[in-house]
């Protein structure tokens, strides 16, 4: 029985493999499939109603946020907009403190009244430890805002979050995130902080609505690849699996998620509450309603449990991880005919704009024309095996 024939065969239907879909099909005229091992489009986007109506995240909070007028631009081709200003708040010996660390955080952990952006400069700079050479995660840290702080808002949170102490993590793990000497208590500082208005599963609806677009969920790589032909391929899935893990596995840090609804109208302050006391199993609290801006009786919530095993969704950032993908990236680069994307294909902490960018850069040198292939060309098949999402401020 003669295959169906496609351009690009895309595999994951998150942002990267979505985004480069569109451009694929809209600008580049390309016969496009796209195909997703999970029921559903989206990625770790995906949101939707649950039992009780209220619109959830079901992967997490995700909040756009980007200084890409480029990017912003794009994806208003497929969603309206809800401002919105993101606020966490963390739970520290029995108090709500805004993080990232700013003026209020300090004064009260402290005892303080610091009332300028110099006082409270002066007095960072008499808590932070010299560090002769910043390689860690806990370098940056202690280097900038002491050990008091450090052990209060970013050990117990890392150590949880990534398995690992912050001095055994890369730098930039915490090198991104932000101490402030005001008072301002935004989660981002970026020019653009929105939320799809009709929510992140109606946006990708659009994104992937072309008719030179066919889209299969619920379908594993492996299995599309006895049936298709393709004269690319697009995966945005983890590279080790791709490579049948031949060098071994890439680790992963993943989530366990706890949905809830509860009989009140609000549960929390703000949409996040971050818990760093290491005794408490989890690592946050998100309140959708805050995100969605949702008027509902009841409120859904869910917590996070960080897992070493599931779904891949932090790639960890240490020396020896960097060198184990390096060689899959090489191989990557010896492979005609396949282009990796995303956060799983590249191995990288990315935002969600990041990824948007970046498909949309490759989305523009593979809509030149391809390279002609045998007739017979068919997209590497993967083994039955698979394997089942950060940093300080995860998104």
């Amino acid at each position: 029985m003669p295959r169906d024939h496609y351009d690009f065969l895309i595999v994951g239907a998150g942002f990267a493999g979505a985004v480069l879909a569109e451009r694929l099909a809209a600008a580049g005229r390309h016969r496009v499939l796209v195909i997703d091992r999970r029921p559903h489009i989206g990625g770790n986007a995906h949101d939707g109603t649950d039992a009780a109506g209220i619109l959830i995240h079901r992967y997490g909070p995700h909040i756009f946020h980007t200084n890409s007028d480029n990017v912003l631009g794009y994806l208003s081709r497929f969603t309206a907009w809800r401002p919105y200003r993101h606020r966490v708040l963390a739970h520290h010996r029995g108090q709500l403190l805004p993080v990232p660390i700013n003026r209020t955080t300090i004064n009260r952990v402290f005892g303080l009244a610091l009332a300028t952006d110099a006082d409270t400069e002066a007095f960072l700079a008499r808590q932070a430890e010299p560090v002769a050479r910043i390689r860690t995660a806990e370098d940056v840290v202690v280097a900038r805002v002491g050990r008091t702080l450090y052990e209060a808002f970013f050990r117990g949170y890392t150590r949880k979050q990534w398995g690992l102490d912050p001095s055994a993590l890369d730098k930039s793990v915490t090198a991104r995130v932000p101490v402030r000497t005001n008072a301002d208590d935004r989660y981002f500082d970026d020019r653009h902080q929105l939320m799809p208005e009709q929510g992140y599963t109606a946006l990708f609806a659009r994104l992937l609505d072309h008719p030179r677009i066919t889209l299969r969920t619920g379908t594993e790589y492996r299995d599309a690849a006895r049936g298709v032909r393709a004269s690319h391929i697009v995966f945005t899935g983890p590279i080790d699996e791709f490579f049948e893990y031949r060098f071994g596995k890439l680790p992963y840090r993943s989530l366990r998620f706890e949905h809830r609804t509860i009989a009140a109208e609000r549960f929390q302050p703000v949409a996040v509450v971050n818990y760093p006391d290491p005794g408490v199993p989890h690592t946050r609290i998100t309140e959708y309603k805050h995100l969605t801006g949702q008027r509902h009786p009841a409120t859904s919530i869910t917590t996070e449990y960080p897992a070493a095993e599931g779904d891949p969704y932090y790639p960890i950032p240490t020396p020896a991880n960097a060198a184990l993908y390096a060689r899959y990236q090489a191989l990557a680069d010896a492979t005609p005919g396949v282009t990796f994307a995303g956060r799983l294909g590249t191995y990288r902490y990315l935002n969600m704009d990041q990824v948007v960018a970046q498909a949309l850069a490759i989305a523009r040198r593979l809509i030149a024309p391809l390279p002609s292939r045998a007739p017979g060309f068919t997209p590497h098949r993967l083994p039955a095996s698979t394997v089942a999402p950060p940093a300080i401020l995860p998104q």
